[in-house]
């Protein structure tokens, strides 16, 4: 049985769904972003144990098309985001579009009803927490994080950066490197 999950946009996410199915003695056959294959149809009692235990954590069971197809859009983004090394030879758009087997201007039109921004702005702010998490657990500089990142500039980098944040990225690492250290301390 195929159970699609709101939510999950990580490896992280991966595995505590896994802790939570290996909880309720749920098997599966896989894990991945948004999907869950099970061996068996759970019962209505497991159902609603595990929609209770994933809620704990953000994330949601899906029951409709539009829902499942806004997740496959945001794994689609995520996967242009996080696993693309290379740069796109592609338009955004055409890459989610490919990706998700749908028309860009439906999705946008779908993405913006149903989560209240625009795709571009939604993949703006995944790439900033992206960026934030690069300034925070790694040793690249700023201008390494953009080229990254896919960002023309370190200007560009630095502008989206706090626009969404509010901080500059270099003010934003400073930060958190302040509070590790206190961290460290107390």
């Amino acid at each position: 049985m195929k159970l699609y999950i709101k939510n999950m946009v990580c490896s992280r996410c991966k595995e505590t769904v896994k802790t939570e199915l290996d909880k309720l003695a749920v098997q599966y056959v896989s894990v991945d972003l948004g999907e869950v294959i099970t061996r068996k149809k759970l019962t209505s009692e497991q159902h609603h144990l595990l929609k209770s235990s994933l809620e704990q954590f953000g994330f949601e069971l899906i029951n409709n098309e539009k829902n499942y197809l806004i997740e496959k859009l945001k794994r689609a983004i995520f996967d242009l985001e996080m696993f693309s090394d290379e740069e796109l030879k592609t338009s955004h758009s055409d890459f989610i579009s490919l990706k998700v087997n749908d028309n860009f201007i439906s999705l946008n039109t779908l993405f913006s009803e149903i989560e209240g921004i625009t795709i571009e702005k939604y993949i703006i702010k995944q790439k900033v927490e992206l960026v934030k998490e690069l300034l925070g657990h790694n040793n690249l500089n700023i201008t390494e994080i953009a080229v990254k990142m896919h960002y023309s500039n370190v200007a560009h980098l630095s502008s989206e950066f706090k626009s969404v944040t509010g901080l500059t990225p270099i003010h934003f690492r400073q930060l958190r490197h302040i509070s590790y250290k206190n961290q460290a301390i107390s």
